[in-house]
């Protein structure tokens, strides 16, 4: 019988790799759409918007649309499987990228808004996946899986700037209408990716429901966990959404802006390489306050000077901050909930960030506008030491 549990096992992890991989090709693709959006949606957006301020509203239009998108994208990997999300959160994307494409088109701020939105009901479906990838994984492998999938996220880091730079001079006189034409074909083959995830994984229904929602997310772990992601992804997305405008307004060239974002992205996901394993060696709590630290840092580098290297070097440190952030977050989520709670607790832990992070899109925008890219950073002090202060109450109360 232990010969027969240990050849499951087993079986279990293999088949748990094998969908990390291709989930990790999914996040690539996916990724490569959301980098497009970042580094054209505040530039298009400038340009068309009637005050400055409101430069940064696609970009908040976007993170709306992941805060949105997150609860109906759970709804349905519990009602008809998490191929069925996946694959409808996909085709969000296509749309995003052709209604994208009509709004330079026809010159229309609202439209773009619109097309936006679609994108981020697809980037709230693709930060699912990192949970996915543990659907009946082993729980030493869980870690792991979600930094396996992550890793997709360093193909996007050159899938989506190039695709700007090889298509923002096709059709010079529709700003970025042939850009997000490629974005909906990247969209496309996500679907066809998407569509060999497995079909139905055993819901909530057939295991018995679980506890109320409620319950789980008033224990102080879920709480810290939801809080540390939220504080750490809602900071990222504050300086970088402001980033491409910053730069712009202190007179470097486009290029500088996306390759910036470009190597923002490669440090969010290249750690996802050995983040799984720290965290298994040195645990969740500890990874999460060094990210939070490491966004501190990007922010004392961005208050000290204005030229490409500061803004780069700040956007480095910003994205691996997050990534032990984020996955550490993560993984204190999985340790939070029962496997027949897992979509619920895992949309609605997404929810949070999400609509968190919606604020903090427009306050961006806000923030640059009347108070300048110091006006931006020093949010993140305030903000990183209320996450540092939870992790160290949460450490007292283990102990």
């Amino acid at each position: 019988m232990v010969a027969i549990a240990d050849v499951a096992q087993r079986q279990a992890a293999t088949r748990s790799k094998r969908l990390a991989v291709r989930l990790a090709v999914a996040s690539a693709l996916a990724g490569a759409n959301a980098a497009v959006v970042y580094a054209t949606g505040a530039i298009l957006g400038a340009a068309m918007a009637p005050d400055p301020g409101l430069a940064t509203v696609p970009l908040t239009v976007f993170v709306v649309g992941m805060a949105f998108g997150t609860l109906p994208v759970g709804w349905l990997a519990r009602r008809y499987g998490r191929r069925v999300a996946l694959v409808t959160g996909a085709a969000s994307g296509a749309a995003c990228g052709l209604i994208a494409s009509l709004a330079s088109y026809v010159w229309s701020f609202p439209l773009l808004c619109v097309a936006v939105f679609f994108g981020g009901f697809y980037a709230a479906a693709s930060q699912s996946y990192r949970f996915a990838a543990t659907d009946g994984a082993p729980g030493h492998l869980q870690p792991k899986l979600i930094s396996w999938v992550m890793i997709g996220g360093i193909f996007a880091a050159f899938i989506g700037p190039q695709l700007v730079q090889w298509t923002a001079d096709i059709w010079p006189q529709r700003l970025f209408a042939a850009t997000y034409l490629g974005q909906a074909a990247v969209a496309v083959v996500a679907m066809a990716v998407l569509s060999g995830v497995p079909p139905q994984p055993a819901s909530e229904a057939a295991q018995g429901g679980g506890r109320p929602l409620g319950e789980i997310v008033a224990q102080p772990r879920f709480i810290v966990a939801a809080l540390c992601g939220t504080v750490g992804y809602a900071l990222m997305n504050l300086v970088m959404t402001a980033a491409p405008l910053a730069m712009k307004m202190c007179g470097l060239s486009l290029s500088d802006s996306t390759l910036g974002i470009q190597w923002h992205i490669v440090a969010m996901y290249l750690p996802s390489f050995f983040t799984g394993s720290l965290i298994v060696r040195f645990g969740a709590r500890r990874m999460v306050a060094l990210g939070l630290g490491l966004e501190i840092l990007a922010a004392i580098v961005d208050l000290a000077g204005l030229t490409v290297a500061h803004f780069w070097t700040g956007l480095i440190l910003l994205g691996v901050g997050w990534n032990f952030a984020f996955v550490g977050a993560s993984t204190m989520v999985l340790q939070s909930h029962r496997p027949e709670e897992r979509t619920r607790v895992q949309s609605f832990n997404d929810f949070i960030i999400f609509g968190t992070m919606a604020v903090a899109s427009f306050a961006s925008g806000q923030l640059l506008a009347n108070g300048g890219w110091n006006a931006v950073n020093y949010v993140v002090f305030p903000a990183a030491a209320v996450g540092l202060a939870a992790l160290m109450w949460r450490a007292r109360q283990s102990a």
